[in-house]
């Protein structure tokens, strides 16, 4: 993954300072979003000011975003490629007419008529 983003992220020594590494940002960006620990907790486990921290948060994960979503995140274009996909996921997770799921996502939607507490948020 590092190799990926390097060009893209890599910043040059200046005679004030050394550029921070790519692999501490990615490892900073990952541990954030893996934990939810804040920036406090982050600036002292690996030693980075709470500024850079909030700087460079946002661009490593757009970073990642625009690197890896072309491989991640394909859209089936035609009906063939829709219905194999609506397979795989039936076969794997035993959840038939569905194409794809987005986790901790909350979707809101209108109950239906007569859905009663079906349709609930619990």
């Amino acid at each position: 993954m590092v190799e990926r983003l390097t060009p893209i992220l890599k910043k040059k020594d200046t005679k004030m300072r050394l550029a921070q590494e790519v692999g501490l940002k990615l490892e900073v960006t990952l541990r954030h979003l893996a934990s939810g620990n804040d920036y406090t907790s982050l600036q002292y486990s690996f030693r980075v000011s709470k500024s850079s921290i909030c700087r460079f948060i946002p661009l490593i994960c757009r970073a990642i975003i625009d690197t890896y979503k072309p491989e991640v995140m394909k859209c089936p274009k035609t009906p063939k490629e829709r219905n194999d996909v609506a397979k795989r996921f039936a076969s794997k997770w035993n959840y038939f007419n569905c194409v794809g799921a987005l986790d901790w996502k909350h979707v809101v939607i209108k109950k239906p008529e007569g859905g009663r507490s079906l349709y609930r948020n619990y």
